[in-house]
């Protein structure tokens, strides 16, 4: 028995143990249920932190500023060790190939070559020119991918925003229908009402319960495009932070195109290419000229098969090279930097034409936008008043339920329609500061 009875006290304690496990994990669950506050801000932050299209720009942008380093380097003299063993019939000579002026002999040795570029008559300084531009351009470009970023969080944020606010109308749809419903089933029950109004009004219940439905599959999916946004791969749960309307856009395009020619990072990307293009072509012409370079020898050979070779050695000599022929060679690849520095031209002023053409639209967008806020907020009103004298005229038997129930679609769907326009203009807004080149 008493065995018995302390099993039992083991088991009981062992339960206990594991209760106040659960109690002490529930709180931390609870807690990591909680979706997390994000507010705009905080959501660009973790985009331009996060975003990996962001980080590769950034590794071009540090490629192309070790490209500078690159070519910079044909300023710099050139040092090299060389470790040399060689064996061969004393006395013999190269007899077939190249031409030659050293003969075979036992050795082994040990020396340095230094080599250093004194000029190309400007060549070098336009290759370092080019690339130099080049690093601009890589820097603008991601300038112009922290932009792109920016406005797909500023998007898929507002885009979510609408949906947490479309479950909410959803909810009380549901809630109100839900009322109007349990009161017209009392009321038929007490044969006040038609079974025909229970009728209409489960309809109408269950066509706010699948606007629910499709409201919180939206809302989920914009949860994803929002995590996608900000360079998140888990699922997100936020609790967004509205934000405040924005101004009124401006009265014309034409201040936001000129903004946009200066402030816009791929107008800055094309002229800096284009002016690389330049300066490369420029240094392809530069291939006809003469190089002058320098070159000097020194080591020593510990170990020699031949006494009428000295142990150590040294020399120097200045070398000019003139190209004289080459198949054309240099002239087709001046013709290929050229024909390449035009097209950066057209390049750049697609991009003025297309970047105006954005401005354009998106300041179209914008004052369109602007001017649903207030014909929605009226819709609003006058749905709202027209809810409340159907719902006194059914009470009173003046009126169907019909009347009744197109009166609450009508003001859902103004609801709606006035939540869509609240979000549209501030997205648009983002869109028109992000083609003006403003967007944060």
């Amino acid at each position: 028995m008493s065995g018995r009875i302390a099993g039992m006290m083991r088991k009981r304690v062992g339960w206990t143990w594991v209760l106040a496990a659960i109690a002490c994990a529930w709180p931390v669950v609870a807690q990591n249920a909680v979706p997390a506050k994000l507010t705009l801000r905080q959501a660009e932050d973790l985009a331009l932190k996060n975003h990996p299209q962001v980080l590769a720009a950034q590794a071009l942008s540090s490629a192309a500023g070790e490209q500078v380093r690159e070519v910079r380097s044909a300023y710099y003299p050139t040092l090299n060790a060389d470790l040399t063993g060689s064996q061969g019939n004393s006395g013999a000579r190269i007899g077939a190939g190249a031409l030659v002026a050293s003969r075979l002999f036992d050795r082994a040795g040990q020396g340095i070559t230094l080599s250093q570029l004194i000029t190309d008559l400007g060549r070098t300084s336009n290759l370092v020119a080019s690339s130099k531009l080049q690093q601009q351009a890589a820097q603008q470009d991601y300038q112009a991918t922290r932009y792109d970023v920016l406005l797909a969080v500023n998007q898929a944020y507002f885009n979510a925003l609408q949906a947490q606010a479309v479950v909410k109308v959803a909810q009380e749809t549901v809630t109100m229908r839900k009322q109007l419903f349990d009161q017209i089933s009392a009321l038929a029950q007490n044969k006040l009402k038609s079974q025909l109004d229970v009728n209409f009004a489960d309809v109408n219940l269950s066509d706010a319960k699948l606007l629910l439905i499709r409201a919180d599959d939206n809302l989920q999916r914009s949860f994803a495009d929002l995590a996608r946004a900000i360079g998140s791969d888990q699922p997100a749960g936020f609790e967004l932070s509205d934000e405040p309307l924005p101004a009124s856009p401006p009265a014309q395009p034409e201040p936001l195109i000129d903004e946009a020619m200066k402030n816009r990072p791929e107008v800055a990307s094309f002229r800096l290419s284009s002016d690389a293009a330049h300066r490369f072509a420029e240094a392809e012409k530069d291939l006809n000229r003469p190089t002058v370079s320098f070159v000097a020898v020194a080591g020593f050979l510990p170990y020699v098969n031949a006494p009428q070779i000295p142990a150590e050695y040294e020399g120097a000599a200045v070398n000019v090279n003139i190209p004289i022929l080459n198949g054309h060679l240099f002239a087709a690849r001046r013709e290929a930097a050229r024909y390449r520095a035009t097209a950066e031209d057209q390049r750049l002023r697609d991009a003025q034409l297309r970047i105006t053409r954005d401005v354009r639209v998106a300041w179209a967008n914008a004052t369109t936008a602007y001017q649903r806020l207030d014909v929605t907020a009226q819709f609003v009103k006058q749905a709202s008043l027209a809810l409340e004298l159907a719902q006194g005229r059914y009470n009173l038997g003046l009126s169907s339920i019909v009347e009744l129930t197109q009166a609450q679609l009508n003001l859902t769907r103004a609801e709606i329609e006035s939540l869509g326009a609240k979000y549209d203009y501030q997205s648009q807004y983002s869109a028109l500061q992000y083609a003006s080149g403003q967007l944060r």
